[in-house]
């Protein structure tokens, strides 16, 4: 079969890559935040935000009681800090027409201080509730004054009080409401998984997409990803094909870790990729205005990747993928534009960010035949450091005597890269799954290893992406985990093709983005 993934960044012309300067991109709204060098052209402040929800789940986490545990189920699963919406109960007010969603709401918070949204949904005329989405600011770490959801810590100086009066359009309503249980939020981390089913294996255009296919096809749930951190946190078993859990025995620390990386490393994972597929799609009904469609999802994209705590340089303490790939980096000196150093952004970051903005180039001078490559590159890249933090637990436990927390932490790495590993080569797979375990009796770091390496060029990757696992004592890396060499993955290898790209796959959207590259 063809290789796993779409070609590689070699196949990319350097004069294409030359090609993209300011004079080619539409302006930028100078109200958009960069996000750690990329500048959106659309408004993405509040998607960016829900790495704040990821930060409150592990402080929670942390705590290492039961209470901290359920704190963070409440936070995964109704969130906090994104899209932000209150649900105002109505009081003897009539509604004679119908409202639409989008309708400017204003009203005020305890203190009478404004407070002002718009319809989160369309509203009839028998209504006896609204719901509404409160506005925010360019500010990221500040960007609504009403965070409630799951958190414990409530932020309510920005929220409607408790009762009396709002203005929707030209309509005034008298409402009360519960300011803790009626806010709420539409954008959660759990959302990303329980909504996978429709929007990326049931889609109407390039679905199933061709990386949750594969996640899919190993664990045979639509909500895997779910299963794992609520599974993890409820002490309950999961119902997966390959790879299931019972976490009616875990320790708390191990459920945490395995509760925590699920969240980000699963769900965000396959959530950033979709808004990538997305925008895709909307490029291909030649649609540059609908979401602002192709735009957004990309920003989209970039946000959820990112996240609003890595600041406007990268340089941030962030909770997503772009600050998994900064911490492995420290681990396997790739860190760097180039690899080869110890500290620093990720070489896979600066790599992906070139990637995000030929991307962005691309959506805005309508070339939309070249998103697949685009998409398949960055989704090689966000592999990395999964396949880093497996390899860097094996070699804890296997070798250095981890305890619950690395087996749990090796656990959860593996889980999220091995049905890419399986799409590849089946045996591989079992052999990473069957030393990854958190049960398993005994963890051979050198057969995951070379398990590993044996589907690199299938995944995409190569040797000096991953590099080899440094100890800072010695200067040097441990012995038996050195980087395996170097090189380009090859272009013949085993595996399967992304959906859309190839030829092969018989579609005339493949076919003209093979062209393409």
């Amino acid at each position: 079969m063809a290789r796993f993934q779409v070609f590689a960044a070699a196949l990319f012309s350097a004069q294409a890559c030359a090609s993209f300067t300011p004079d080619n991109l539409r302006e930028r709204r100078l109200d958009n935040p960069i996000i750690a060098g990329y500048a959106p052209t659309s408004t993405v402040t509040d998607h960016a935000a829900l790495d704040q929800d990821q930060e409150a789940m592990v402080s929670a986490i942390g705590l290492g009681t039961e209470e901290g545990l359920q704190t963070a189920l409440d936070i995964y699963t109704k969130g906090g800090n994104s899209k932000s919406y209150a649900v105002l109960t109505l009081i003897d007010s009539a509604i004679s027409t119908a409202m639409a969603k989008g309708t400017a709401v204003s009203g005020t918070n305890e203190s009478g201080m404004t407070v002002t949204g718009k319809l989160y949904y369309d509203v009839t005329p028998d209504a006896t509730s609204i719901t509404v989405q409160y506005a925010t600011t360019d500010q990221p770490l500040n960007h609504v004054g009403c965070r409630v959801g799951g958190l414990t810590s409530a932020t309510t100086d920005g929220c409607f009080g408790a009762s009396g009066t709002v203005t929707v359009g030209e309509t005034e309503l008298t409402y009360s409401y519960d300011v803790l249980t009626g806010n709420q939020n539409g954008r959660t981390l759990n959302g990303f998984s329980t909504s996978a089913k429709d929007k990326m294996y049931m889609c109407e255009k390039n679905c199933p997409y061709n990386e949750y296919k594969a996640y899919y096809d190993y664990y045979k749930q639509f909500d895997y990803a779910s299963q794992f951190v609520t599974g993890a946190i409820s002490r309950t078993q999961t119902q997966f094909m390959n790879n299931d859990k019972d976490f009616s025995d875990w320790p708390i620390v191990a459920r945490g870790e395995m509760a925590k990386k699920a969240s980000a490393y699963m769900s965000v994972y396959m959530y950033v990729i979709r808004e990538f597929e997305d925008a895709y799609s909307d490029c291909t009904s030649g649609c540059i205005d609908c979401n602002d469609d192709p735009v957004h999802a990309w920003d989209e994209g970039v946000a959820f990747y990112t996240g609003s705590l890595e600041g406007s340089d990268g340089s941030g303490d962030g909770a997503m993928l772009y600050g998994l790939a900064d911490k492995r980096c420290i681990n396997f000196n790739t860190c760097g534009e180039n690899g080869g150093e110890l500290s620093g952004r990720a070489k896979i970051n600066y790599q992906a960010f070139d990637l995000f903005h030929r991307g962005q180039g691309y959506i805005q001078t309508g070339e939309c035949d070249k998103l697949p490559g685009i998409i398949g590159q960055i989704t090689e890249k966000m592999r990395v450091p999964l396949v880093q933090g497996t390899l860097r637990y094996a070699y804890k436990v296997g070798e250095l005597n981890g305890g619950e927390k690395e087996k749990a932490e090796g656990d959860v790495f593996a889980a999220a890269i091995l049905p890419v590993v399986h799409a590849c080569d089946s045996s591989a797979a079992a052999t990473i799954q069957e030393n990854m375990e958190y049960s398993a009796r005994t963890t051979d770091a050198a057969a995951v290893k070379a398990a590993f390496e044996s589907v690199y060029s299938c995944m995409g990757i190569t040797c000096d992406d991953v590099g080899g696992l440094f100890n800072s004592g010695t200067g040097m890396d441990y012995p038996g985990a050195e980087a395996c060499g170097s090189g380009s993955a090859a272009m013949d290898s085993p595996g399967y093709a992304r959906t859309g790209v190839l030829a092969a796959l018989g579609s005339v959207a493949g076919a003209a983005a093979m062209m393409a590259l």
